[in-house]
């Protein structure tokens, strides 16, 4: 039964992903779910839809937004990760390879083909760098997204119209992918909806439910209505990002955070379709300048933080790292009026046994464990390999509970979307529950111009207001709430 719906053999189409309708479920369902999952980013959805898909009774809790923290502060790249190969991390990037291919093919609204150019300033840039791709051609096989070339000095500027031309001799050319990073975490939401699985958001999970010393559910409290709910669940996944070792009190921790930045920039930065990579900046950090909807997104960097937040800011020095390096690739430095926004997201990585305090050393390779108490846990990963991770771990779920292996049905399942067009849509269909949730994530304003987002705040609130039946004080504190986040996203440098 799926309720508000309707069953149509062996598909599942329903009205809205309505919050409402899953606080319900799980808080009158008579049975344990089978898998509940906490963390609702690309990893945990990703969960929840591979568990629908196989037919078992899912719910997610997520404590914001659907996406809120690192999923929708990516470079909004779906690649392997060319310099994971001088690395060595061969399987890794194999892996991520036949992802990103996956990816375009499954979600073809949301994904979409780019070309990278890297400028070579010595002769052996050229050869380098090309046998390298060569390579990472080679891997991606019978998912490859085009063969890389070897370009000459001319051939770089007609690509990269604005790139430093002193000491030019060519460059090297590939594919890779793009996407739109919240968007897909939205979608897999609706998706796994159809299939079945209730997702809430603004649901805080405050504790573990434990019975004999094994996990036997989650304490919820909406935060919406403060209620607090038991939901009862056979599996427990903790899959929240850089808050994991918050659910694993008591245990080593897992996590390291790193953050990376990003400024985004008007298109006369960069006026052609090709992007711009720099594989190894002054201290060794790889730089990317994309073209993305209508802006430039720059960046990233790759610093070690002792704070976990979910809105984090971007750091004085990240910024003038980005900037400094724009001015030499690109020509000029930014102007602060030019900036269009910043961001930062933080990146969960999995604790190696020694790294030199060096995070851009640790691998993006995912880890999944499970506690005496039985609560299951993934981290590290990438975007990109997020529907592999989640398929590792349901498998994992399975041999760990003794159940009988069900096939994984996601390595070739279209990725749905709603339609939504309007402040009052999202509401409706998408559970945009505040002005930031439509100004962030449902759409892109935020990330594209912060200051532009401001000035559309109030009429976002007043048609989520109808829709959500509030009045106009609801629509003055949300204007205020979410002018007081764009803050962190507008430049001050």
């Amino acid at each position: 039964l799926v309720v508000g719906g309707i069953f149509w053999g062996n598909c599942f189409w329903l009205e809205a992903v309505n919050r409402g309708e899953s606080l319900d479920a799980m808080r009158n369902r008579e049975e344990p779910f089978d898998i509940c999952v906490v963390g609702g980013g690309a990893t945990g959805m990703g969960v929840a839809l591979d568990a629908a898909v196989r037919g078992y009774a899912v719910c997610l809790v997520e404590q914001s937004d659907f996406g809120k923290g690192t999923s929708s502060r990516s470079t909004k790249l779906v690649h392997g990760g060319v310099r994971y190969l001088k690395q060595g991390d061969v399987s890794l990037v194999r892996e991520a390879l036949q992802e990103r291919g996956r990816l375009v093919r499954n979600a073809p609204h949301l994904v979409r083909k780019q070309s990278f150019v890297i400028p070579g300033y010595s002769w052996m840039d050229g050869p380098f760098y090309g046998l390298g791709l060569k390579l990472y051609d080679a891997l991606a096989g019978e998912l490859g997204m085009g063969a890389s070339r070897w370009l000459g000095k001319e051939e770089v500027v007609e690509a990269l119209p604005t790139v430093r031309r002193e000491r030019l001799r060519g460059g090297v050319s590939y594919f890779d992918g793009q996407f739109d990073d919240a968007r897909l975490v939205i979608d897999l939401a609706w998706t796994a909806t159809l299939r079945g699985a209730f997702v809430a958001n603004y649901v805080k999970c405050v504790g573990l439910m434990e019975e004999e010393g094994k996990v036997v559910g989650v304490k919820v409290r909406d935060g919406e209505l403060g209620e607090e709910l038991e939901v009862r669940a056979k599996v427990v996944v903790n899959a929240t990002g850089i808050f994991v070792d918050e659910l694993r009190r008591g245990e080593q921790e897992m996590v390291t955070v790193s953050q990376g930045a990003h400024v985004v920039l008007p298109r006369e930065f960069l006026p052609g379709e090709a992007a711009l990579m720099v594989p190894k900046t002054s201290d060794g950090r790889v730089l990317f300048a994309v073209p993305w909807k209508e802006v430039v997104l720059v960046g990233t960097t790759d610093t070690p933080r002792e704070e976990k937040l979910l809105e984090p800011r971007p750091l004085e020095e990240e910024l003038e790292f980005i900037l400094a390096h724009t001015e030499e690739y690109l020509g000029r430095r930014p102007k602060t009026e030019e900036v269009r926004s910043i961001y930062a997201g933080l990146r969960p990585l999995v604790r190696p046994p020694k790294s030199g305090g060096k995070t851009s050393a640790i691998s993006r390779d995912h880890t999944i464990v499970r506690s005496e108490n039985g609560l299951v846990t993934i981290a590290g990963g990438k975007w990109t390999t997020y529907r592999k991770m989640a398929e590792d771990l349901v498998d994992r779920v399975e041999e760990f509970e003794g159940w009988e292996r069900r096939d994984c049905g996601t390595r070739d399942l279209r990725i749905e979307t709603s339609g939504a067009e309007r402040p009052g849509d999202f509401v409706e269909l998408e559970m945009a529950r505040r002005v930031e949730d439509v100004l962030a994530r449902r759409t892109r304003a935020l990330v594209e111009d912060a200051r532009g987002a401001q000035e559309k705040a109030k009429w976002v609130g007043e048609g989520m207001a109808e829709a959500l039946e509030k009045g106009d004080d609801w629509v003055e504190t949300q204007v205020a709430e979410f002018e007081e986040v764009a803050k962190g996203w507008l430049p001050s440098i």
